[in-house]
């Protein structure tokens, strides 16, 4: 749970009525500890203060500070204590004792009985025996060296001998195995970071050592390595889950509902998606939003309900959820930090964009001559050269005037009209070449920097700006096609929000499949063109809807 870096909320010293509930609190949760162990733990009247704060998984945490160490944690209304707490009871080699699934436990190394990581029993000690001591026993909480423990002294672990005790009486203390209790099992190695060969880990979960436990994701533990526990699905599965989380917190209000479940997506969740990350659901686990949506809805935080044929959308959302009420935006890591950092050193660059013709069916005997047929793609210049080489080798260029072409029946077939069929017998070259290019199919070519090129037929549709009206009588700005020319819309949509002091929306393109468009409150048209424009460098002519923009003077 600390093996990251966690976010402190607050930091408030302990009020007396905090204080004595705090001993009886503890009294409660660890009953094996006698009152003089209880007032040094929970000081009557040295420093003891609340910090709150949230692990690096958004989980809500409280922390008791005495005398600048962290000495006892709640989460989930449960109280856990550090790694620094003595042991409360300590079972000798005899057996292993009652515990419970749920009950804490501790991990102590062998010939000293200070613990070195707290957790919480994932098995029974029947369940345990029944495995073969196989398999993970625990899920820990907190351990030396995590970050809990660096925000205190960074004081080793107490020394402390084992005792010799005579094996217990386990019909006496079932239930009573709360705090710091230490199972034998299989023996493992561990080295703690910085300290060589400090004893063997006295195990409770069979063939699993700490350092591994460590590397299944849901525990924490000493030094773990997040970029080797997840796979690409688990990581897209927890981003899904952060945007959803993230959109419901800050962006979904009540009167929004009820919300189309394609509106939460498009409009909010989308956007809630960090810099440099892109949410695809079908890389997640679930592949669908719709069976995402339905697991929400098992963990009771939203309701979704079919209000239309085939149209699904959520109409209740339980805000008070703790899933939504702990959630806080992660910061981002060193990693993420460097890899944005990276972008904003390589500018965007516009993609070199090239106008190309397909021949089609009806003019393939007119380029058939130069080895091309149905489907080939060319370049004007292209174009120009295959319909001046076919009109000079079949001598079709007027003897009289060199400026006009006689029109032979492929011609006549390819580039004139029914009506014209038998009255026009020549063309000067300017118009044969342009009624050629205008019969053949357009296509396009896409040059991104540092990529290969990219060809389509078609024309290339141009950034599409326009001007909406709301309900409310209020202008929204809307711009389309942005990803045809490199650009993503959420980025776009950060930009426009900063510079124009205004809210922005993505959302799915209506009659589109891929395509998203954003949306921005007010008549932003001058803001967005100085940034394609100017910034982007986009050509003019790839942009319509500029002349829309205000007036100067003119409110928006």
């Amino acid at each position: 749970m600390f093996a990251k870096a966690f976010r402190v909320k607050s930091n408030t010293a302990i009020k007396g009525s905090d204080r004595r509930k705090l001993r009886a609190d503890v009294t409660a949760v660890f009953p094996t500890l006698g009152t003089d162990q209880v007032s040094e733990l929970v000081p009557g009247k040295e420093e003891l203060n609340i910090v709150k704060l949230y692990a690096h998984r958004g989980d809500a945490v409280t922390v008791y500070v005495s005398g600048g160490n962290p000495i006892l944690f709640e989460l989930e209304k449960n109280l856990y204590p550090t790694d620094l707490m003595l042991p409360g009871l300590v079972v000798p080699p005899a057996g292993l004792p009652q515990v419970q699934k749920g009950d804490l436990c501790a991990i102590a190394l062998v010939g000293n009985r200070a613990p070195v990581a707290i957790g919480v029993a994932a098995m029974s000690t029947a369940e345990m025996l029944t495995s073969g001591l196989k398999g993970r026993g625990f899920s820990v909480l907190h351990t030396y060296q995590d970050h809990l423990w660096r925000s205190g002294d960074k004081s080793s672990p107490p020394s402390i001998a084992p005792l010799a005790l005579d094996p217990p009486d386990l019909s006496e203390e079932k239930g009573s195995v709360h705090a710091d209790t230490t199972l034998q099992g299989d023996m493992r190695r561990l080295t703690l970071e910085g300290e060589e060969e400090e004893g063997e880990v006295q195990q409770r979960c069979g063939e699993k050592s700490l350092s591994e436990a460590t590397e299944d994701p849901s525990v924490g533990g000493l030094n773990p390595d997040p970029t080797d526990s997840k796979t690409l699905q688990e990581q897209m599965d927890e981003l899904l889950q952060r945007c959803f989380l993230h959109a419901l917190k800050y962006r979904v209000k009540k009167a929004d509902l009820p919300l189309l479940t394609s509106t939460l997506l498009g409009s909010h969740m989308f956007s809630c998606c960090p810099e440099g990350r892109q949410l695809d659901i079908k890389k997640s686990s679930y592949k669908k939003l719709s069976k995402f949506l339905q697991h929400m809805q098992q963990e009771q935080i939203i309701q979704v309900q079919e209000l239309s044929k085939g149209v699904e959308s959520i109409v209740a959302v339980d805000w008070k959820h703790p899933r939504i009420t702990s959630f806080v935006i992660p910061e981002p890591s060193p990693t993420s930090q460097t890899i944005q950092e990276g972008s904003r050193e390589q500018p965007y660059h516009p993609p070199d964009i090239k106008s190309l013709y397909c021949v089609p069916a009806s003019m393939t005997l007119l380029f058939q001559e130069s080895g091309h047929k149905k489907g080939s793609i060319l370049e004007g210049s292209e174009v120009r050269t295959i319909v001046i080489n076919y009109a000079k080798k079949n001598d079709l260029v007027d003897a009289d005037n060199k400026n006009l072409v006689k029109l032979d029946p492929i011609l006549c077939d390819c580039i004139l009209e029914k009506g014209e069929q038998h009255t026009v017998m020549k063309l000067p070259w300017d118009s044969l070449l342009n009624r050629c290019l205008e019969k053949l199919q357009p296509a396009y070519q896409v040059t991104f920097p540092g990529q290969e090129p990219i060809v389509k037929k078609g024309k290339i549709c141009p950034i599409d700006i326009t001007l909406a009206q709301r309900a409310s009588n209020k202008k929204v700005t809307v711009v389309r096609n942005l990803e045809a020319y490199g650009l993503d819309p959420c980025s776009v949509a950060t930009i426009l929000q900063q510079r124009c002091q205004a809210s922005t929306t993505v959302t799915p393109a209506p009659g589109t499949k891929d395509i998203l468009q954003v949306q921005i409150q007010g008549n932003q048209i001058h803001h967005l063109g100085r940034l394609l424009l100017e910034e982007y460098r986009l050509p003019r002519k790839h942009i319509q809807g500029l002349e829309k923009a205000p007036k100067p003077g003119k409110k928006k």
